[in-house]
């Protein structure tokens, strides 16, 4: 349809360009080279959900992560690490089992959570994060 207005220079005037439209925030997705440096340099709170493509509780929190993405989008960091593709980030911190999600601040670990939990459980460290 957009094809057709430009070629019949049919413009709709009302309508917003599709490049001024700003794009629902999601999660980053890190790896290994990004995430130090995400997390260094942030000055705002991050939170990072260590996750993988064959772990079922990962899918099923990964809703609630996409959801902190959007509400807290310009006031905090949402990110998501592939725990396959980057074990030495889960060692350092020693990261046990998934999904994990870190909460940061100032480039420090301040709280974290393992295992499915409940977006209001999620969103709740997050605000004492950015209290």
């Amino acid at each position: 349809m957009d094809l057709l207005k430009r070629i019949t220079g049919n413009k709709d005037e009302s309508a917003a360009p599709e490049a001024a439209k700003a794009p629902a925030a999601e999660p980053l997705h890190l790896n290994a080279e990004e995430f130090d440096a995400q997390i260094a340099g942030s000055e705002l709170p991050v939170v990072v959900d260590f996750w993988a493509e064959w772990c079922g509780p990962c899918h099923a929190i990964a809703p609630s992560v996409a959801k902190l993405a959007q509400e807290y989008g310009g006031r905090a960091v949402i990110g998501k690490v592939n725990a396959d593709d980057c074990p030495e980030i889960l060692m350092r911190y020693g990261i046990m089992g998934i999904p994990t999600l870190i909460y940061f601040k100032g480039g420090q670990e301040v709280d974290r959570v393992v295992g499915l939990n409940q977006y209001g459980t999620l969103k709740n460290k997050l605000e004492r994060l950015l209290a």
